[in-house]
């Protein structure tokens, strides 16, 4: 290799843009910040539909946006092997575990002092579908498991797609069993307003659902640059691993929230 040729190398290995150093997650985290708590304050605690409008007008663009750039990134950029992922996911994971105990805290605290539960105003819930929701995320968890062991184990991309897609499905089928059960219910009268166990109920089921959107999201940003036989191993395990702290987070949400 020539000098000139040594050095053209170098210098395309030092301008490498790694996923691991993107700032797809961040647009997309931040999209969802406006989307989901500052919009959901604006409608449910100020009432007013031009500031959610507005969070939810600059939200919505960022999560697109953030995707987009991530899928992109999938199928240009050479993966990195080593890379900050390591670090980052137990910090991340530690964090969203203190955000859910502050929920399921500020729940307890209210549930405690009340002899019989939940409060006049509540219609009768269903239980039959959260168990059926519970069992799709055991089966989401299962398959996302056995597409990591098709892709690391035998490097066999097309089972890795295949189960990919499968655990997309899944997903997609608790978030529609979320919104008919949201739709049952509103048409029932029992919306976020109604008592302390409304508010309680759509505050901890839907940050729990927006998990799953995001999780969802991550999900396609894997699956997109797969289609063309690109992937980071890094990248699915992180994945992975968030989808499975969704899955268990569930189990807390309909102890408490359902049958407690």
């Amino acid at each position: 290799m020539s000098t000139d040729t040594a050095h053209a190398v170098a210098g395309e290995e030092h301008h490498e843009h790694h996923w691991e150093t993107s700032t797809a997650p961040l647009i997309l985290v931040a999209g969802l910040f406006f989307m989901v708590p500052m919009g959901f304050s604006a409608y449910f605690v100020y009432e007013s539909m031009i500031l959610t409008a507005l969070f939810c007008g600059v939200g919505t663009p960022m999560v697109v946006w953030g995707v987009a750039r991530w899928v992109a990134e999938g199928l240009v950029y050479k993966p990195l092997k080593d890379g900050l992922a390591g670090v980052a996911l137990p910090i991340f994971i530690v964090s969203e575990v203190f955000i859910f105990l502050g929920l399921f805290a500020g729940y307890w605290s209210m549930r405690l002092p009340f002899e019989h539960w939940p409060p006049e105003g509540t219609p009768h819930i269903d239980l039959m579908l959260p168990v059926i929701m519970t069992f799709l995320l055991l089966a989401s968890s299962v398959t996302i498991h056995i597409g990591e062991e098709k892709l690391f184990h035998n490097r066999d991309m097309e089972g890795f797609r295949k189960w990919l897609f499968i655990t997309i499905l899944i997903g997609l089928v608790f978030l529609m069993c979320t919104i008919y059960e949201y739709s049952h219910l509103a048409q029932l009268g029992f919306v976020p307003s109604t008592n302390a166990f409304s508010s309680a109920f759509f505050s901890i089921t839907g940050f729990h659902a927006s998990h799953v959107f995001v999780g969802l999201a991550a999900f396609v940003a894997v699956a997109i640059p797969a289609m063309s036989g690109r992937t980071n191993d890094t990248f699915v395990k992180c994945v992975s691993i968030y989808w499975h702290f969704v899955d268990v987070v569930w189990f807390f949400v309909v102890t408490q929230i359902y049958f407690w």
